[in-house]
């Protein structure tokens, strides 16, 4: 009998389905020689302080070095601290049912890091030393798992990988733990998470906020002149731009005067824009933020459930390639898209047997390829589902499609001695552009503003007349507020500020954070309350600019940490470095940045001093998220965030006071209605609202 772990329920059953395991058990499939399981995420996890009986939250204990690393089930946040997850260990206590009847084990944990952290530390946990082989798929369909079972690979294979999440792991705890608690302790036990991770994030967008509020707006002045040749109308553009209203005024006048002018300049070239690669995680996520308004949290999960309905490949990839044996699939694929209504006109464009190549990279496929759909024609999808497969199935089309080619014309002319430019583009041969019919919606674009605009001929020395002429009056604009597509893209390139070309060649692959982690690190901090989202960008609340200024100068707020762990861990994975080196360099660091922020002085915000409404007795503890009674018997407990809305200080004490807030604006129902209300404390003391 062999056991198999999968990672989640929706994977083994798939998996058992196909090896014939019809027997449902509690916990597990079994039948014809196999028993299959799955863990739910990461069942296993690094122990808290607390389990090395270590006292949170005090300065005397930092750093904290657990040595070795204990394993713990899952736990819980309760209010009064963490407690085992009850469905964690009932599916434990499954696997190691299922473990102890089997003579090996198949690991079909997802095929990359934390997939093979999920299982070991399971394994490690369990004190296992059964054999165990490897399934590494990239996609769910029938042919790919039959595949990878004919091609089970030593579980040693992947000790490299799993050194390098092992590294990875004990190293973000013992930055994360250590940093948290140095910085609550410098600030009176108000809780500030940090992390290697999402502290770097949380300064991207505190900067890009800061350079917008501070940015101070300036009006300028250009000349704009309308031309008529040959039945085309078109125009040109002052080179010069003028702040004084008055100057550009009198200049517009004599250009007037002067009523025609004469061509300087003329450079036309043609322009080959490539076809775009498919999509990466990281940039459906972008593309789907930008046309969608989805959140990258919900890019991910709508895209791992088309999976697991087994209608695109692998989605946690970093590749935007494909190998080479996978190419002999693609005409397949092209065709199961030409079988539905939707797709045929852009399959019309395609050349069936001289498909672009430009996506087949054996070297550029990191451990899963490209997004890619599969053979099992999508039924029953819901909207977004939809949206999110046509997205991945017409970037498909695209890439297979040829260069669109351009005609690009720049054209100077002169009025006395003003410059003024005349663009024109001119599509040739629509290439990959024909598969939407659109013009201008693209990655790889090099102008995503470009116009189309088909010139007459205008030869050098030309002498035409001026038809009109307009004075433009424009504002130079700030920064753009993050959107989320905006800050992933920021994140994959945050190793372009930096300087070593070896840490700028680690991030150019990595950037912060990985594309599978880089939703949950914008949700940790959505969690933690250092940002919201307003419309479509995203903004600091006073809490994260107030993280964001106590360590903007520290060592954790730069990305070059990640360019240097990202580096480490490959080496780790390659087995070039030793693991234990790269944790006694984390240890070096941790101490380093918890001394740090332990020497910070961090003024007190003036929090007033609040009765408890319901014992009388003490006063109320207040922060971030609740106010409570510091009396476990009183027990009485206020969340403050309500319909979306952060109760302010003044708020609070208006409440606590008088029983009833200020008129609170802009609160969000269930539904996502916006609506106005106050808010009054009841005799009971819970909260309900007034219309005014």
């Amino acid at each position: 009998m062999k056991a198999i772990i999968a990672e989640k329920p929706s994977v083994a059953r798939e998996i058992a389905q196909l090896l014939g395991a019809h027997e449902k058990k509690d916990g597990y499939l079994s039948g014809n020689g196999y028993c299959v399981t799955w863990a739910l995420g990461h069942l296993i996890t690094l122990g808290m302080p607390e389990d090395y009986g270590i006292r949170g939250f005090d300065k005397a204990s930092l750093p904290i070095f657990p040595n070795p690393f204990i394993l713990t089930p899952k736990k819980l946040k309760k209010t009064n601290g963490y407690e085992p997850d009850p469905s964690a260990l009932k599916q434990l206590n499954t696997i190691k049912q299922v473990i102890s009847q089997c003579s090996s084990i198949i690991v079909a944990t997802d095929a990359g890091r934390e997939g093979e952290l999920i299982f070991r530390y399971i394994y490690n946990y369990l004190q296992c030393n059964k054999p165990f082989e490897r399934l590494w798929i990239s996609s769910l369909t029938e042919k790919a798992i039959q595949d990878g079972f004919k091609n089970l690979q030593p579980g040693d294979t992947f000790d490299g990988l799993y050194e390098a999440a092992k590294a990875r792991s004990e190293a973000d705890w013992l930055v994360g733990i250590n940093a948290t608690q140095a910085l609550t302790i410098a600030g009176n036990q108000d809780i500030y998470s940090l992390g290697r991770v999402q502290t770097p994030t949380l300064a991207l967008i505190c900067q890009r906020f800061l350079q917008h509020q501070n940015f101070t707006k300036q009006k300028y002045f250009q000349i704009q002149l309308s031309h008529r040749k040959e039945y085309t109308d078109f125009t040109s553009l002052s080179q010069l731009q003028w702040e004084e209203k008055k100057q550009a005024e009198q200049i517009q006048k004599s250009i007037e005067r002067e009523g025609k002018y004469i061509v300087e300049d003329v450079s036309i070239t043609t322009v080959q824009e490539q076809s775009p690669l498919l999509f990466d995680l990281t940039e459906l996520q972008k593309e789907a933020n930008r046309k969608l308004g989805l959140s990258a949290d919900e890019v991910l999960k709508i895209a791992q459930s088309l999976y697991e309905k087994k209608f695109i490949t692998y989605p946690r990839t970093g590749s935007k390639y494909i190998p080479e044996d996978i190419w002999s699939e693609i005409p397949e694929l092209v065709r199961i898209l030409n079988t539905n209504h939707q797709f045929k006109s852009a399959i019309s464009t395609l050349k069936f047997r001289n498909f672009n190549k430009r996506i087949v990279n054996d070297v550029k496929v990191t451990d899963h390829h490209g997004l890619l759909i599969t053979m099992k024609v999508p039924s029953a999808l819901t909207a977004t589902e939809k949206a999110i497969y046509d997205m991945i199935a017409y970037r498909l089309l695209e890439s297979l499609s040829h260069a669109c080619t351009k005609q690009v014309s720049h054209i100077m002319i002169k009025v006395h001695h003003y410059e003024f430019q005349v663009k024109g583009t001119k599509i040739l041969n629509h290439g990959w552009r024909a598969i939407k019919g659109l013009l201008t919606d693209s990655e790889n674009s090099d102008n995503k503003n470009e116009v189309l605009t088909e010139l007459p001929e205008l030869k050098i020395g030309d002498e035409l007349k001026i038809s009109k002429t307009d004075l433009l009056e424009k504002v130079t604009q700030p920064p753009k507020l993050y959107t989320e597509a905006d800050l992933l893209s920021a994140m994959e390139n945050a190793g372009r500020s930096i300087e070593s070309k070896e840490q700028q060649k680690a991030l150019s692959n990595i950037g912060i954070g990985t594309p599978a982690t880089r939703a949950s690190i914008i949700e940790t901090l959505l969690s933690r309350n250092y940002i919201i989202r307003k419309s479509k960008t995203l903004h600091p609340t006073d809490k994260g600019l107030k993280v964001y200024n106590l360590v903007k100068d520290k060592k954790i707020a730069n990305v070059k940490m990640t360019a240097e762990w990202e580096i480490a861990l490959d080496r780790i994975e390659k087995g070039e470095l030793n693991r234990t080196q790269f944790i006694n360099d984390t240890q070096d660091y941790t101490t380093e940045i918890t001394n740090e922020l332990l020497s910070l002085h961090i003024p007190q915000d003036n929090i007033p001093k609040l009765k408890c409404p319901k014992c009388q007795q003490h006063h109320l503890i207040i922060k971030d998220k609740i106010i409570k009674c510091p009396d476990e018997q009183c027990g009485w407990i206020l969340f403050r965030m309500i319909c979306g809305i952060q109760l302010n200080i003044k708020d609070l004490t208006l409440l606590l006071t008088q029983n009833k807030t200020s008129l609170i604006k802009n609160m969000k129902s269930k539904n996502g209605k916006k609506f106005d209300a106050y808010i009054v404390l009841k005799e009971d003391l819970s909260t309900s609202f007034e219309f005014h």
